[in-house]
């Protein structure tokens, strides 16, 4: 048994080294198909696994409170610009603190304005927040504290910049301490955020922040943007949003006019959604493997064709059906596995360079993904080899001898 492997895998062996550019073709063919599966496959799951540690980054066990009613889980469009049949107020804010099964909770006011300081200025976004906001999305400080604990409606002429902010006013110079002005107010840096302090939709290092009832007066809006909530327990999430929306919706004359997201149910639509998509664009990938399979096949009958005295001689000498049929097979499955080796080698080298180009992506392809693409391969060589097999074990011997 194993000599007969050995003759049959040395045949093979001649086989695909005597051709060695009909070979490389096949191989590339292959190789592309499982390379583009594995890589494609990367992006999408690199996709999932960014959105996932970018809201892990908001915080754990949020609860979102936006003004405006919308009837699906998603974000409302309406209330992203503002315009909302009834605003969030910092009385809202107030109230929910009640709840006990809330830790910690961040009324979010947002805006833009020129920040300048000795000659030097430039329009920056502000957020308007409490000493909580820190905690709840996990930010980190370089220097200086951060925003003062107190009332929510204590307008302190206090900030906390980023450090692209620090850069750009004040370059070499120290920032805390230091006065700024934000329109037409003058605030007192008290701190420089990180640089790990980043989270979706905010850049901080390009950030001011103020306390909100600071950003209230600044841009005279009583609106909140939204309200962050952070739970105690994930246990007590669902119980946190449906009281959260009755205690709202009493305080607004019983009319339900906010929307209440909770960070898991955000996170399992985008989850499901770039999963689809993980899917959907590796099988897309896999048609190349179909069609490599199909040039398998092509060139194969081909090489029979080529070979058909090469056949004649061993029937002649007594080889059977089977025996052809198993050349045949093996040597296409010799192929198709070399070039899904070949494949994922350059997949997973491209993988890397994606991880280069993008750090912030973590693009590794699924273990199912790289397992999928090389057992589709050799599914794909073995029954696109079939037909050509089957034809050349088929030929008669003595016609084959002749070359016919």
């Amino acid at each position: 048994m194993k000599t007969a492997l050995r003759d049959i895998t040395g045949f093979s062996w001649r086989a695909l080294t005597g051709f060695p550019t009909r070979t490389i073709l096949m191989l590339m063919a292959m190789a592309i198909g499982v390379a583009s599966v594995i890589m494609l496959t990367a992006l999408g799951e690199g996709a999932r696994r960014y959105v996932s540690n970018e809201f892990s980054s908001l915080g754990t066990n949020l609860v979102i409170v936006f003004p405006g009613y919308s009837e699906t889980s998603g974000l409302n469009p309406v209330a992203m610009v503002g315009t909302t049949p009834r605003d969030l107020t910092l009385d809202d804010a107030q109230v929910l603190t009640r709840n006990t099964n809330i830790r910690r909770i961040a009324p979010i006011s947002i805006g833009s304005i020129n920040a300048s300081f000795q000659g030097r200025s430039r329009e920056v976004p502000i957020i308007g927040s409490n000493a909580e906001l820190l905690n709840i999305r996990h930010w980190q400080l370089a220097q200086g504290r951060f925003l003062p604990a107190g009332d929510l409606d204590r307008a302190t002429p206090v900030c906390v910049i980023g450090r692209n902010i620090r850069d750009q006013l004040f370059a070499a110079q120290a920032a805390v301490g230091q006065w700024i002005r934000l329109g037409d107010r003058r605030f007192r840096v008290i701190g420089i955020m990180a640089s790990e302090g980043r989270s979706i939709g905010v850049d901080v290092q390009d950030t001011i922040i103020i306390p909100v009832a600071s950003a209230q007066q600044l841009f005279n809006s009583a609106s909140l943007f939204r309200i962050l909530l952070e739970v105690k327990t994930r246990s007590a999430i669902e119980s946190v949003k449906q009281s959260t929306i009755e205690i709202l919706k009493e305080r607004h004359q019983g009319k339900r006019d906010v929307t209440v997201i909770t960070q898991d149910a955000v996170l399992k639509t985008f989850d499901r959604i770039l999963g689809a998509l993980t899917y959907a664009i590796g099988g897309i990938a896999a048609i190349s493997l179909a069609v490599a399979g199909i040039l398998i096949m092509n060139v194969m009958l081909v090489a029979v064709s080529q070979r058909t005295a090469e056949i004649g001689l061993l029937k002649a000498l007594g080889a059977p059906q089977r025996q052809i049929l198993h050349l045949i097979l093996f040597e296409a499955i010799m192929l198709s596995t070399f070039g899904a080796m070949l494949g994922v080698l350059l997949g997973e080298l491209g993988c890397v360079v994606i991880r280069l180009v993008f750090p912030a992506l973590p693009a590794y392809a699924p273990l199912w993904a790289v397992s999928t693409a090389v057992a589709v391969s050799l599914l794909a060589g073995f029954i696109f080899s079939l037909l050509p097999a089957r034809q050349a074990a088929r030929l008669d011997p003595v016609l084959a001898l002749t070359g016919k």
